[in-house]
């Protein structure tokens, strides 16, 4: 990687980071592309020169850091499933708390009707949770931790309702659920239950 492409992903992060911040404190209605550029230090064509808008941001905070959950998750194939799924849902969580509620609000809102998602909003994201979990039970079947006849598609919307349930309640309540608070006992309790008969 060059300087010039190094400088590049310092500045492309910092505005990430900064828009977060801002968002994760004001709530996305009252943050603008100047606000962020301006915290930034940055030019407000610096900004358009990595996003196209405000929510591409919001985009980039709903995708990226969950696709490294999926590389811990791989290099847990030796401990077993109910560890690798808590640690699933444990990350998942912490990422959403990380981003905020507002941030979680607001991504909520843009993919809600996925049909008029419009391209600048993450109208895939469940699509890319469910595949994510689906690799992890699919995995658990080659290496015989679960039988051959387990139901990973139907385990797999079951879990991600219950993962969407929690962000979701933790929204309507304006933080007082606490998801990581119950994912311990939800692990012990209902994903015990929902993988005993497949083991």
């Amino acid at each position: 990687m060059t300087k010039r492409q190094e400088k590049a992903q310092v500045t492309r992060r910092k505005l990430i980071d900064t828009g977060l911040d801002l968002l994760k404190e004001k709530g996305f209605e009252a943050v603008n592309v100047e606000d962020i550029t301006k915290a930034a230090g940055v030019s407000k064509g610096t900004f358009y020169t990595y996003f196209k808008r405000k929510e591409d941001i919001v985009y980039e905070i709903s995708r990226a850091p969950f696709a490294d959950i999926i590389h811990e998750i791989d290099s847990m194939k030796d401990k077993p499933l109910i560890n690798r799924l808590t640690h699933y849902f444990r990350r998942f969580m912490e990422r959403v708390e990380f981003a905020g509620v507002y941030v979680c609000r607001q991504w909520i809102r843009d993919v809600l009707d996925p049909k008029n998602v419009p391209d600048n909003k993450d109208g895939s994201k469940l699509s890319f949770d469910v595949e994510m979990l689906k690799n992890i039970l699919s995995s658990a079947v080659e290496n015989n931790d679960l039988s051959q006849d387990t139901p990973v598609e139907t385990l797999t919307y079951i879990i991600i309702s219950t993962l969407y349930g929690m962000m979701t309640l933790w929204c309507m309540s304006d933080k007082e659920f606490e998801p990581l608070d119950w994912i311990d006992r939800f692990a012990s309790v209902e994903l015990l239950e929902i993988i005993r008969p497949y083991k």
